[in-house]
């Protein structure tokens, strides 16, 4: 077979059904081919496109073509639940490519790029930090999706959009605003507040109910891989794959940082683990992104999920690294300087509301003043909240003219 020749598209108008052909079809997948014979055949997707009158547009083709590829579970882009404030169609995107899109250039998501993972502002280039971590969970969760038929630009936009409430210095900045704030603080909930309220100058992003949905209910704790209570469990697959997309990340790269600061060395690891899962980041990846994919396939539910022997062994390092690296003493020693920071960053901004507004703090109507406090800190970056806390607590060189 042999594609039409570009001079052929250029010269020629295509008449089908009494519907004239004036555009480019939307993927090479839908391209008229030539067989042997010479007879031309076109794809339905394409016949699909060319039978409407006016024809559809690029994102209806596109829901069309989620019919015929994506499984019947997975949660296809028209049947959406929708927007909290109904918009109009984009011609081009579905409604979880726009979400992503949102996401993707949002103020928020560019800090990710100067938040901790684990070590505290790395100054060396090959550390995580909460945005490489962000990107990571991304494609491990569209290769899952990929391979369960699954909805990708779904899986992506909640991937890229789970950790947006996550404070300065990683989660000792989230604990230090759990302790002050009166209802608690969690950064699964502020994920949500972010893409609601505080993004887009406090208009949100008016994201989907699926990918809203997806963040709150991403993060596991410390909680079981396998018979989580279903209503904890996120509504979607897609959401599902994200939630185990975003442990298998943080047990292998986080592991990886800490052999490479020289805080553990490899073979302190428990052999049994590396056995199970592998020696090495890619190995340990590979090995858990293939099992997701076969023990969720094979499931007598329709959920996802790890096999018994993998989800134990994720869960053994899962426990294994908050006590050898996240509760290190050297870890813990520089998180108890950080958490001082936001500490007195929180009580100088409680007691100055006018500095709040003057550093860029916002106030979302109906909320108490500490609420608004505790919405400018966990947007700091790391940096930030240093460089903040040094120009309001430090001496300053004194410039003389």
């Amino acid at each position: 077979m042999g594609f039409l020749s570009h001079s052929f598209w250029s010269k020629n108008i295509f008449r089908l059904e009494n519907v004239i052909l004036t555009s480019i079809p939307l993927h090479l997948s839908d391209w008229p081919f030539i067989n042997s014979q010479g007879t031309q055949w076109i794809s339905s997707t394409t016949r699909l496109y060319l039978s409407r009158n006016p024809p559809m547009s690029i994102r209806e083709a596109i829901e069309a073509r989620e019919k015929s590829l994506l499984a019947a579970s997975a949660c296809a882009s028209r049947n959406s639940r929708g927007r909290v404030n109904a918009e109009s169609s984009c011609p081009v995107r579905t409604c979880f490519q726009v979400d992503r899109d949102r996401i993707l250039h949002s103020k928020a998501f560019r800090r990710l790029k100067h938040k901790t993972q684990v070590f505290l502002s790395p100054e060396g280039d090959h550390y995580r930090t909460r945005l490489t971590h962000t990107l990571e969970v991304a494609q491990i969760a569209r290769t899952v999706a990929r391979a369960l038929q699954l909805n990708e630009d779904l899986t992506e936009a909640i991937a890229l959009g789970h950790d947006l409430g996550h404070t300065p210095f990683g989660h000792a900045g989230e604990r230090v605003l759990d302790e002050l704030l009166g209802d608690g603080f969690h950064h699964v909930l502020q994920s949500l507040r972010v893409v609601d309220l505080l993004e887009n100058d406090g208009a949100g992003l008016n994201l989907t109910w699926e990918v809203r949905n997806g963040i709150l209910r991403h993060s596991k704790g410390r909680g079981a891989l396998r018979g989580a209570d279903p209503d904890n469990l996120p509504a979607t697959l897609e959401g599902q794959v994200v939630r185990l997309a975003d442990v298998a990340a943080y047990v292998s790269h986080d592991l990886d940082d800490a052999i490479r600061a020289g805080l553990i060395a490899a073979d302190q690891v428990p052999q049994a683990l590396r056995r199970e899962l592998g020696a090495r980041h890619g190995e340990r990846i590979n090995t858990m992104v293939t099992d997701l994919i076969a023990a969720s396939r094979s499931s007598q539910t329709v959920t996802i999920c790890f096999s018994t022997a993998t989800a134990a062994a994720v869960t053994a390092l899962r426990d294994w690294l908050f006590h050898a690296v996240y509760q290190a003493e050297p870890v813990v020693a520089e998180f108890h300087k950080a958490s001082h920071i936001l500490r007195e960053l929180f009580h100088y901004f409680s007691a100055h509301p006018a500095a709040l507004a003057a550093y860029g703090g916002g106030h979302v109507s109906g909320d108490p003043a500490e609420v608004a406090v505790a919405d400018f800190l966990a947007g700091m970056t790391d940096r930030y909240a240093m460089n903040l806390y040094q120009q309001l607590f430090l001496p300053q060189p004194w410039k003389v003219l």
